[in-house]
């Protein structure tokens, strides 16, 4: 017993990650999560920032790549030859005499050996070394740059859904008032108070807030697959928003009297970063003009006879060491054309700096104008929010008192309903400006 217990155990363990795994994609699941939690989850998640993860260490391979060529180089080479003709020597005898042919090598020849070397100057493995600390810092900062987008597109993403529930709650809280006066009215036409056109009335607005209730239940199933999309989250997984409303006002004001720093901008930096690569490029170079130098050995053994079967009976060693320095006399103007080119790199990436400053100040500018105009609609939309409350409430007290027609009641409640409506398209216009600003300086946070 014993025995099938632990063999059951065992084999739940070792399946039990590929069950897991295997339910995923149908995962149909509810998880309730924060905004803060949609974030976090999208940075461990979204497949776009683990390709620029993937791309940083595809970066750390390459660098390893070119810094390994400053470590010694050790390689085997290894021959066997065997001659059909062999190639024959003459040598002169004394003067007057006769020359005497003789055969130079054996029919099997053989030769094993090992050569070294070890780069001291090279202009290439110069640049990989002086490379790395940038090329490093152009993928950190290139992962910084899609962190920002995701954090962007998720919080926007997460608002919009936030805030289109917010509205159908308000889209069903007037069905209600309006199912209430649609009863009311059929009770005072059935009474003889008024006539059949209050009821009509009445089921028209009915009609027409139910259809925009369906409309806003299809809008919502889109904006979740959205949200998940940028989430990197499985679809068919249901997800719960929660948040707290006073955390919303809160989030939305930010402080408008910061000043542009264009190096808070991570466009800006990637450039930086860029044109201190491409100044490596220009000292590479100049570099090819000076000589490589490296120190060289080998050990070789050799091995001759006429039998195949007695050739590795004696070997003849041979072995060095010494410099090998290599001086690059002409290259048909190559090194000319390459330094020329990489210095008009430079003057290009200058220009992309001065363009970048400019598209960054523009964009700073359009998105605080968004902001504050935003900032001023969301605010006078609230007072009227609570101005239409108390039309409504007034307006429906003198309807039932016979003071007030039912087109009127009619007028406040789609007033009270655009101005709920609008307070939160306001609010959602509002935050979602606000991280467009936050984006525009720079202040962005990705952690």
């Amino acid at each position: 017993m014993k025995k099938i217990y632990w063999f059951c155990i065992s084999n739940i363990l070792i399946f039990f990650p590929f069950l897991i795994f295997a339910q995923a994609p149908s995962d149909t699941s509810t998880a309730t999560i924060s905004l803060r939690q949609s974030i976090d989850f999208a940075l461990s998640n979204q497949p776009i920032l683990k390709q620029a993860n993937i791309d940083e260490q595809i970066n750390e391979r390459d660098i390893r790549i070119g810094l390994s060529d400053w470590l010694p180089q050790v390689n085997s080479t290894n021959q066997y030859q065997h001659y059909f003709q062999r190639p024959a020597v003459v040598s002169t005898g004394s003067a007057g005499g006769t020359g005497q042919q003789s055969l130079a090598i054996a029919h099997n020849v053989s030769s094993l050996g090992v050569q070294a070397s070890q780069v001291i100057y090279n202009s290439d493995v110069l640049l990989a070394s002086k490379a790395s600390k940038y090329s490093r810092q152009f993928y950190k900062e290139n992962t910084e740059s899609t962190k920002i987008e995701v954090i962007a597109d998720v919080s926007k993403a997460f608002f919009d859904v936030l805030l289109s529930q917010r509205q159908l709650d308000i889209i069903k809280e007037d069905i209600v008032r309006l199912r209430r006066s649609l009863k009311d009215a059929y009770s005072r036409y059935q009474a003889g108070v008024v006539d059949k056109t209050d009821y009509k009335q009445a089921t028209i607005a009915l009609n027409n807030s139910l259809a925009t209730l369906k409309q806003t239940q299809e809008a919502i199933k889109s904006k979740e697959a959205y949200l998940k999309q940028v989430m990197g989250l499985n679809p068919a997984k249901q997800v719960v928003l929660v948040y707290d409303s006073t955390m919303l006002q809160a989030k939305a004001v930010i402080d408008t009297n910061q000043l542009l720093n264009y190096n808070n901008r991570i466009e800006y930096r990637l450039l930086e970063t860029q044109k201190n690569l491409q100044n490596l490029n220009v000292n590479y170079y100049k570099w090819n003009f000076l000589p490589s130098l490296s120190a060289i050995g080998a050990y070789n053994l050799s091995y001759f006879s006429d039998k195949f079967s007695g050739l590795y009976q004696n070997a003849y060693p041979t072995s060095y060491a010494g410099l090998s320095l290599t001086f690059p006399i002409f290259q048909g103007t190559r090194r000319l054309q390459n330094l020329s080119k990489a210095r008009l790199q430079i003057e290009r990436l200058d220009l992309d700096l001065i363009n970048t400053r400019n598209a960054i100040n523009t964009e700073f500018v359009q998105a605080l104008a968004s902001y504050k105009s935003n900032y001023t609609s969301w605010q006078l939309i609230g007072q009227n929010v609570d101005l239409a409350k108390d039309v409504y409430k007034v307006v429906d007290l003198q309807y039932r008192e016979g003071i007030k027609t039912y087109l009127d009641v009619i007028v406040s409640q789609s007033d009270l309903r655009t101005a709920e409506l609008n307070y939160y398209n306001a609010l959602f216009q509002l935050l979602s400006s606000k991280i467009d600003l936050e984006k525009a300086l720079g202040t962005l946070q990705v952690e």
